[in-house]
């Protein structure tokens, strides 16, 4: 069973790092159950320099998850 609570927590995490960072540009922050994985999309495409240096800032693991539908995809495995 997941943990819910932490998935929210962490959702809220993604969201303030993303904000201080980027500005209000998420277009979409869910929970993926299937890949057991939170997906963030952007409204912006990042080249890679920002990319790296935006998945420093969180304090769970992020990796880059190619270009989505909008802009920049990041995922976080859990």
């Amino acid at each position: 069973m997941k943990d819910f609570d932490f998935i929210w927590r962490a959702q809220d995490e993604i969201r303030t790092v993303v904000n201080a960072f980027l500005g209000e540009c998420i277009w979409n922050l869910s929970f993926n159950e299937n890949r057991s994985a939170i997906e963030l999309e952007l409204t912006i495409a990042l080249d890679d320099d920002v990319v790296s240096e935006l998945c420093c800032q969180f304090s769970i693991a992020a990796d880059y998850d190619g270009v989505g539908d909008v802009g920049t995809k990041i995922v976080f495995y859990i």
